[in-house]
């Protein structure tokens, strides 16, 4: 049998916390949001064949979503779609926190054990909250949509046109700039609600108020270490996202089981 690793030595649960599932937000340092990056990047290297597989499933559904808005005349939302995409990660990653999780208890952790997370008792509660960042991506599309006609008028009858009215007209740049601000708060929202919520309905079965309350305490209790934790995680998504979202095969699974430990150093 696998031996745990020295993460369950590191994050210790009191007995009475892990029983009664209440959680306790820890102070952390923005020392917590690199270990956190390290971990994953361990988890990635020790559990490479599924995580990848994972992670380009992720990509191709991105590559896809871009091409059905080239496609059918959404020109508009492939920005939207390609950023609003960051709102349901911490649901996409599930499996991964399941992983890390495993592997962090000295339990077998093959490719397939990720979809055990299905048998949690918290089931209803991640599927719920996947719902809820799911229709919060819907509001964000069509918030984008309204705003792109709103000032260009009509959608873009080519790739062509499309780049020449956002990138030569005063009325494109309107829309870049007030987009980006939208969308940040769509992104702040979701990153608040969700940044420690799924790994801890994971763990734990707290129900999804709790888990999103505590999540926002999070949040509220570390802003620098979370803002940076947010930063990292866009950054992170730009530069997998080139070229062709190949990236993301690495940076979606280590980003993930780096979410997992940011929630075990910030959540007792």
């Amino acid at each position: 049998m696998a031996r745990p690793t020295r993460d369950a030595a590191t994050y210790p649960t009191d007995a009475a916390t892990a029983s009664t599932g209440t959680p306790i937000v820890r102070k952390i340092t923005t020392a917590a949001v690199w270990s956190a990056l390290s971990k994953g990047w361990d988890d990635f290297k020790a559990m490479p064949t599924h995580v990848i597989f994972l992670g380009v499933l992720y990509a191709l559904l991105g590559f896809i979503l871009v091409r059905v808005s080239f496609n059918y005349g959404l020109l508009q939302l492939a920005f939207p779609l390609i950023a609003g995409f960051a709102l349901i990660g911490p649901f996409a990653g599930i499996g991964l926190y399941e992983l890390s999780r495993r592997r962090e208890r000295g339990e077998e952790h093959q490719w397939w054990q990720m979809f055990s997370v299905f048998q949690s008792a918290s089931i209803s509660a991640l599927l719920a909250l996947g719902a809820l960042l799911t229709v919060l991506l819907f509001v964000w599309l069509a918030v984008a949509h309204w705003l792109y006609i709103r000032i260009l008028g009509a959608p873009p009858a080519g790739i062509g046109d499309f780049f020449r009215e956002m990138l030569m007209t005063g009325d494109g740049w309107a829309v870049i700039v007030l987009g980006n601000l939208i969308g940040a708060g769509f992104a702040l929202l979701a990153f608040a609600l969700s940044v420690v919520s799924f790994p801890l309905l994971v763990d734990r079965n707290v129900g999804m108020i709790t888990a999103i309350i505590t999540s926002v305490r999070a949040v509220l209790a570390n802003p620098v270490p979370m803002a940076l934790w947010g930063l990292v995680v866009v950054a992170g998504l730009v530069l997998g996202s080139l070229p062709f979202f190949l990236g993301l095969a690495i940076v979606l699974p280590v980003l993930g089981h780096g979410t997992w430990h940011l929630y075990r150093r910030t959540i007792a």
